[in-house]
């Protein structure tokens, strides 16, 4: 509840500072146009140099990224190494989940270099290369994440309509669709690679990261934005939208299935699919539906030069994107009980061998709900907190 009540304070915050950043209607969002005294300069209106100048860039936004850091880091290092090395029978869920976590590890990696970015007043000093690497990296998390929770949430209606089916098969088939979709989320970032993100700024003198959009005629600004005008509303429509379809129907469809289930063997299924839902649509109305929604909105204004692009708004919401590595981890908590399970053992510093030890003590004993603790055939007792 009350990572929720942070999420829902962080969500208002971004919207009072979208509105602040964007207020009064005049600007043409973060357009830079070559300077005519120095070519190598780029010129951008007052209002976009008071923004990157703003508290929304250089205060909430590095917040929230080292909040991310901070949670999202050890969080998802924690789950790669459950499942890779706690994880003995690799199930499609465990396999999603452990893709799933890689993806967030390999983006959380990268923030301290949008930390400093942000704390050093928006000013870029590592380069154009990695500049390319960090964006390529936060857009690629961002889709792999949301195919990932699709098959997620696509195997989970399947374990429950389908609990005979062969899990040597199940198993093959989500092995060749996480390599499936690496192989085209590295494909399809490959248009990022194809455009300069970084601009160096006369006023204020930074160099912005995928900030500032350059465009080189005012009167005609579509080619200027057109790589990533086409791979936004591409990603937008084709890996945003059609997974999101896919995950709505998948859940009706667990529901139903659950529906028609016997109560004592549905109750407490239905329950923990009501918590997986609940996750899943926080992370979607936090992280994955503005940003997206804004992605489209902000690059089809650009490409016709419209004033007001909103970019306060755009830019919060980007930001928000990141969260999902946080709220992932909570994902493999309500899916897997293994996981569960062995984070708790890796906290408490049991080896795989002292739990399976545990585990076979504990199997020949029997539970008293009285005591509340497992009962050996000759009186002795033992704590039931394994």
């Amino acid at each position: 509840m009350d990572f929720t009540r942070l999420l829902t304070l962080l969500f208002i915050l971004c919207c009072l500072s979208g509105s602040d950043a964007t207020g009064g209607g005049k600007g043409r969002g973060f357009i830079g146009v070559a300077d005519p005294e120095n070519s190598q300069q780029v010129v951008v209106d007052h209002k976009t140099s008071e923004t990157l100048k703003g508290n929304l860039t250089t205060v909430f936004l590095p917040i929230v990224y080292i909040f991310v850091f901070v949670v999202g880091l050890p969080a998802n290092a924690m789950a790669v190494w459950v499942f890779l090395f706690r994880t003995k029978k690799k199930h499609p869920s465990s396999i999603y989940m452990a893709n799933l976590a890689l993806a967030d590890l390999l983006f959380v990696v990268w923030i301290p270099l949008k930390i400093a970015y942000h704390l050093n007043g928006n000013d870029w000093i590592y380069g154009e290369p990695l500049c390319k690497v960090l964006v390529g990296f936060f857009y690629g998390n961002m889709y792999c994440s949301i195919l990932f929770i699709a098959c997620l949430s696509v195997q989970r209606y399947w374990v429950v309509a389908h609990p005979l089916s062969q899990k040597r098969k199940e198993t093959k088939v989500a092995v060749a669709v996480c390599v499936a979709i690496w192989a085209f989320i590295w494909l399809t970032t490959t248009p990022l690679y194809l455009y300069d993100h970084t601009a160096k700024l006369k006023d204020p003198n930074v160099t912005t990261c995928h900030d500032v959009n350059i465009i080189r005629d005012l009167q005609d600004p579509f080619p200027s934005v057109k790589i990533p005008y086409f791979y936004f509303i591409f990603m937008g429509l084709v890996v945003f939208l059609v997974p999101c379809v896919v995950i709505v129907v998948a859940y009706i469809l667990l529901l139903r299935s659950l529906g028609n289930m016997e109560e004592s063997s549905a109750a407490k299924n239905r329950q923990k699919v009501v918590m997986l839902i609940v996750t899943v649509l926080v992370t979607f109305l936090v992280c994955f539906i503005p940003s997206n929604i804004m992605l489209v909105v902000h690059y089809s204004l650009l490409k016709d030069g419209v004033i007001n692009n909103g970019y306060g708004f755009y830019v919060t919401t980007l930001c928000l994107a990141s969260l999902n590595s946080c709220l992932d981890p909570f994902i493999y908590y309500f899916v897997s009980e293994d996981f569960r399970n062995h984070v708790k053992n890796t906290l408490l510093c049991r080896s795989s061998r002292t739990v399976e030890r545990m585990r076979v003590s504990f199997s020949s004993m029997k539970y008293s709900r009285k005591s509340k603790s497992y009962v050996s055939d000759t009186g002795n007792t033992q704590s039931s907190t394994c």
